[in-house]
């Protein structure tokens, strides 16, 4: 078995070949507060033809979109063709989102992200939690009382301009005295409703890449909002009803992975986004 802190940055460079993408940071538009992440997620409809029937939704915290008005940052990697990093407004933003009952959590089906994108001319290059990586439960039963290491995918707000960088922070998670999934230290401001994933051992110096769920807002000892329950809670909300599912070929990302071969060359607590070359 790799010692933790190799098998750390194995585990971070799957979440960055497999997530990187998924990853969207927002706030209250002319507001320093309410700082959020949003991520994309496939929710696999049917794959039964050959060929994938998906609806594509943004996921975060519930908390974090209850506002009218929100500022969201465009990475130039999520756009084709690439521009500059700049802001997009969306008004009415909290009527956007379906709030998923009482877990925290609220989608948007992602058609008007895409239309936008269009009158623009340009498109969105993401990267998607799919069905391959969300967790489900089985997966969750997993994760009990013993605390064991896992990584929130998000953008803080940086303490000198507030800017949104995309970060990989190291923690822990285990299942509390309420039966809840919990993050065991802070979360840093500005993550909240970011994706929290861990890897599974499979032996043989391998494992699986599992997307948890979301971090909630709080102080301390987050609580997760698991996948088990937030596929089932997104299906029977009708988020996505007035929508048409997107029929799809996607290159599957490939959440098995191994040892990276350049692990434990890299610090393990933080990792910054750089933009990918082309």
């Amino acid at each position: 078995m790799p010692e933790p802190s190799v098998r750390h940055d194995a585990f971070i460079d799957a979440i960055m070949a497999n997530a990187a993408r998924s990853t969207l940071p927002f706030r209250q538009a002319h507001a320093d507060r309410w700082h959020g992440t949003a991520f994309w997620f496939n929710d696999l409809l049917d794959s039964a033809s050959g060929t994938e029937a998906i609806s594509q939704y943004l996921v975060t915290a519930a908390e974090v979109t209850r506002y009218d008005l929100a500022e969201l940052t465009l990475r130039p990697e999520l756009c084709e063709p690439e521009m500059s990093a700049e802001k997009l407004l969306m008004t009415d933003f909290a009527e956007g989102w379906t709030v998923l009952g009482d877990l925290g959590v609220a989608v948007m089906p992602t058609a008007g992200l895409h239309a936008h994108g269009r009158r623009k001319g340009w498109s969105w290059v993401t990267d998607e939690i799919t069905d391959g990586l969300a967790a489900r439960h089985e997966d969750i039963a997993r994760i009990g009382a013993e605390p064991r290491p896992a990584y929130i995918l998000g953008h803080d707000v940086g303490e000198q301009d507030g800017e949104r960088l995309q970060a990989v922070v190291v923690g822990r998670v285990a299942r509390g005295a309420d039966g809840h999934v919990h993050w065991d230290s802070t979360v840093p401001e500005g993550c909240a409703g970011a994706p929290v994933f861990v890897g599974e051992e499979l032996g043989d110096d391998r494992f699986r890449l599992v997307c948890v769920g979301l971090v909630l807002p709080g102080a301390e000892r987050n609580r997760i909002a698991t996948f088990d329950r937030i596929r089932t809670a997104v299906r029977e909300s009708g988020a996505g009803r007035g929508t048409e599912p997107v029929p799809s070929s996607p290159a599957e990302p490939d959440p098995e992975a191994g040892q990276h071969p350049e692990a434990g060359k890299r610090p393990g607590w933080w990792r910054r986004r750089k933009p990918r070359e082309r």
